[in-house]
């Protein structure tokens, strides 16, 4: 992820923007350009649409992935251990995935890349 802000005037808002990226990911300030890149290890493996997925913690609340969603309680419809796949990607890290019981939005925290063993 590469982020650059051209012509930020160089007054307080921006010692503070520069301080928030850097803390965030391994940021460069020359002159008054931003340039952000994401830390990431490259041997982690990285989820694309149709990717396997398991489910390491049940979320509260599930939202359904439908043209209209429905938002309602888990009540142990997900579980921790259910697999799915990757179905789309949408804003701030949401999912849509694929299980055994319908295709909902969940947050990219509660599930982790299913590695298969060859």
């Amino acid at each position: 992820m590469a982020l650059n802000l051209a012509s930020v005037p160089s007054s307080g808002s921006f010692p503070r923007l520069i301080s928030k990226f850097s803390q965030l990911n391994s940021c460069k300030v020359k002159s008054q350009f931003l340039k952000c890149e994401l830390n990431e290890s490259p041997s982690a493996p990285k989820l694309e649409i149709g990717s396997p997925i398991i489910v390491i913690e049940a979320p509260k609340l599930l939202k359904t992935a439908a043209s209209v969603p429905c938002l309602r309680a888990n009540v142990d419809l997900v579980k921790a251990g259910d697999v799915g796949r990757i179905v789309s990607r949408k804003p701030k890290d949401v999912w849509a995935v694929r299980l055994s019981i319908g295709t909902y939005l969940i947050d990219g925290k509660y599930f982790k890349p299913l590695e298969i063993e060859d």
